[in-house]
């Protein structure tokens, strides 16, 4: 399915399925957790925290839980005192990475350098 089958038909984005992958990966932390979890799995709460810096807890743990919902990742707890909690990508999400890998591509052709 290709953007060309919407040209001039789309009465809401939500209706198509770029619309529908904007709701499932749109928003300031999503793409940066997913691009995360793919370069490090499994990864613990904590130290995503770490790596992504500015996100609070409250927004990490919103993510984490909107993206297992929308069957993006898994998440193993452990029965462990403190407790242990990885994420992982799923087979859904690993589907992106030709995306996430050309976002990176494009980026490193367009980032200005500093020279």
């Amino acid at each position: 399915m290709s953007m060309e089958a919407y040209k001039g038909k789309v009465k809401q984005i939500q209706d198509t399925p770029f619309g529908y992958t904007l709701s499932i990966v749109g928003g300031k932390w999503k793409m940066v957790i997913l691009y995360l979890l793919a370069e490090n799995p499994p990864v613990r709460f904590n130290d995503l925290k770490r790596q992504i810096g500015a996100i609070t807890y409250k927004t990490l743990s919103t993510q984490l839980k909107e993206l297992e919902a929308d069957g993006m990742i898994d998440r193993k707890e452990y029965p462990q005192i403190p407790p242990k909690v990885e994420y992982r990508l799923t087979a859904k999400a690993e589907k992106l990475m030709p995306l996430m890998e050309g976002m990176c591509e494009w980026g490193a052709e367009y980032q200005p350098s500093e020279n």
